[in-house]
């Protein structure tokens, strides 16, 4: 976990493929995990490639807190664990009816797959002198990447000022905007092209209960920070939302593309950028995350029991 993305890829070679890159991202994870581990390891790479280039990978940050969050939702999982605390999830997904088993599996695989498609385009990126001409040899016909890459290039067209270090004030206010533009054109491909596909598969009952549930607060920690930064899909939804829903005539729910992306888009996001405005704030958060990643790294599975960050104690000392 320590190590930098330039010295992994140096070491390994780049490789010249989509393919390659994949697999060289999916390397990082263990061959054999449980359902839990697997998550906080996922979570973990996403605060690590984040702290490679804090000042553009906006989308990693958010991506790293909301894998975190995701564990929440895994909790059914743990009721088939072995003795070790392993879960194997085809032996679970006999149960599936009892406690919607299929339906947590469809999100820890969704987790799964966002990595699996994005992750690795952050770490061919940062790890050329020229990523963005890199990410447009790998990328270029394909398809399905061409919002990444249109991301990119406008996220790349930020960073040359930010990094080139002579522009106005106000030059750097726009390449700023550039950067979170590009990162929310990213943010939209991981939710129209991999997240709503699987979330049609969601049984009703489902869905209504991860609406219900679906909050965040970036693991702001005090009082204030966690009032400042919460925000509720329902809460949002009929307040704020309001006029929309009832254009809709039909109840909300996370699981429906347009419901969700109106929050995201509106509530989650501003949040987060003032959350991210704050180098302590989000510094700590993803300290806590990759903290979980280097507890469970040497273990083959987690056991049952309440993580490091969920701990009534401040930040972990040390940060790589």
């Amino acid at each position: 976990m320590d190590v930098e993305a330039h010295e992994l890829v140096t070491r390994q070679g780049p490789p010249d493929t989509v393919a390659g890159w994949k697999a060289m991202a999916g390397g990082l994870l263990t061959d054999r995990s449980c359902a839990f581990h697997h998550n906080v390891e996922i979570s973990a790479r996403y605060a690590w490639i984040h702290r490679q280039l804090p000042t553009c990978f906006k989308w990693a940050g958010m991506a790293a807190i909301a894998s975190h969050h995701v564990r929440l939702a895994l909790l059914p999982l743990r009721l088939h664990a072995d003795r070790t605390g392993y879960v194997e999830i085809p032996r679970g997904l006999g149960r599936r009816k009892v406690l919607l088993l299929e339906d947590v599996n469809t999100i820890r695989a969704t987790n799964s797959a966002i990595f699996d498609d994005i992750f690795w385009v952050h770490l061919a990126y940062v790890t050329a002198d020229d990523g963005i001409g890199r990410l447009r040899a790998l990328l270029g016909a394909e398809r399905h990447y061409a919002p990444v890459l249109a991301g990119f290039e406008v996220i790349d067209r930020g960073r040359r000022v930010l990094e080139g270090g002579a522009g106005s004030a106000a030059a750097r206010r726009a390449a700023e905007e550039l950067v979170w533009e590009g990162n929310v054109v990213l943010l939209e491909h991981e939710q129209r092209a991999l997240v709503q596909p699987r979330f049609d598969r969601l049984s009703c009952a489902f869905a209504r209960l991860v609406s219900m549930g679906a909050a965040t607060t970036f693991d702001a920690r005090g009082l204030r920070n966690e009032v400042a930064f919460f925000t509720s899909f329902y809460l949002d939804s009929l307040t704020r939302g309001l006029p929309d829903v009832l254009r809709a005539r039909a109840w909300p729910r996370i699981t429906r593309f347009d419901d969700r992306w109106r929050w995201i888009e509106t509530s989650v996001v501003p949040r987060f950028r003032r959350f991210d405005a704050d180098p302590r704030l989000i510094d700590a958060s993803l300290r806590r995350i990759l903290a979980d990643g280097r507890t469970y790294a040497s273990s083959p599975c987690m056991p049952p029991r309440i993580l490091p960050s969920e701990r009534p104690h401040g930040p972990p000392e040390g940060s790589t």
